[in-house]
């Protein structure tokens, strides 16, 4: 039966034994525990230290905010749930999360694109960098990846919570996600998936270029570079934002351009994206990355000696 006016969900999460709750609750807390502290850390170390006052620490701070909140939006309903018995979530909670996390994801891409671009202006043509990558255009890179991200959160949750939703209110993941929606939805989805899939190649495809392109030129300005010293500081400056990138883009594809046919699977991917990439993004940076490494040791002697 139809019932288009849902007033909760279930989120049903991982179907395994309930002894096993513990363990996966235990896991959720432990990485989110330390995404909170590498963002956060991260964030502070950028905020505290002049040094780090340059475009590239300025597009990471905001990676690292944009991280921790996206995580927050997940993270700790599924710790709630593994001890709850209704798992429930109501359909206003159900749409924010669903707002939040699509937001936020879209504001990383477009993020990690400013970011390539920085890294090409700086490798290409370092001698205009100050003056190329300005605090104003910085800023409005920033503001317009948040403004992208936002107008694209609004139209796919628009889209996604006026289908009419049968009688079932499982949803089969750990958090409102597209594809788990789809299933519940008993219209026909074509003019839905094919209007969903236009939209997100719209706004993944100009990033995906921009970063091809910028490596593109990265790679073949690093090449000529006469002294091995000089090409392998070039490529550790890029080497970490191209594995945010790959870990990231890998996932997302993996997740949302596979056939929907394995449920469990498609769960193992997201925690990935959802929680793995924003554990991982501040120990990238931090651990190949010599003046945040410098950066955090002042910190830490300057709190010593309080």
């Amino acid at each position: 039966s139809n019932d288009s006016d849902v007033t909760d969900f279930v989120l049903v999460g991982f179907r395994v034994c309930p002894e096993l709750h513990i363990l996966l609750f235990l896991l959720f807390l432990l990485v989110y525990a330390m995404i909170l502290l590498g963002n956060v850390g991260m964030m502070t170390i950028i905020v505290t230290d002049p040094r780090l006052n340059t475009p590239m620490y300025f597009f990471l701070g905001n990676l690292s905010f944009i991280d921790l909140f996206y995580s927050s939006v997940i993270a700790p309903k599924a710790m709630i749930n593994f001890w709850s018995e209704s798992k429930s979530i109501s359909f206003a909670g159900c749409v924010t999360q669903f707002f939040l996390f699509a937001l936020f994801m879209v504001a990383e891409g477009f993020l990690l694109a400013a970011m390539a671009y920085d890294r090409f202006i700086a490798i290409c043509n370092p001698l205009l960098y100050s003056v190329q990558m300005s605090a104003r255009l910085c800023t409005q890179l920033v503001a317009g990846s948040y403004f992208c991200g936002c107008i694209s959160s609004i139209l796919q949750t628009s889209m996604t919570f006026t289908l009419p939703f049968c009688g079932s209110r499982a949803i089969d993941d750990f958090f409102c996600d597209i594809r788990p929606l789809q299933r519940l939805s008993c219209s026909d989805l074509f003019i839905y998936r094919t209007i969903s899939f236009s939209l997100s190649s719209i706004i993944t495809l100009p990033t995906i270029i921009v970063i091809i392109v910028s490596y593109m030129y990265i790679v073949s300005a690093v090449l000529k570079i006469h002294s091995s010293e000089g090409r392998k500081k070039a490529f550790s400056t890029c080497s970490s934002h191209l594995g945010v990138v790959s870990v990231l883009y890998g996932a997302v594809f993996f997740t949302y351009l596979t056939p929907d046919r394995f449920p469990e699977l498609s769960k193992v991917t997201s925690l990935c994206y959802t929680l793995v990439t924003p554990m991982l993004n501040p120990l990238i940076y931090s651990l190949r990355n010599k003046d945040v490494k410098e950066a955090l040791k002042k910190l830490l002697e300057t709190k010593n000696t309080l």
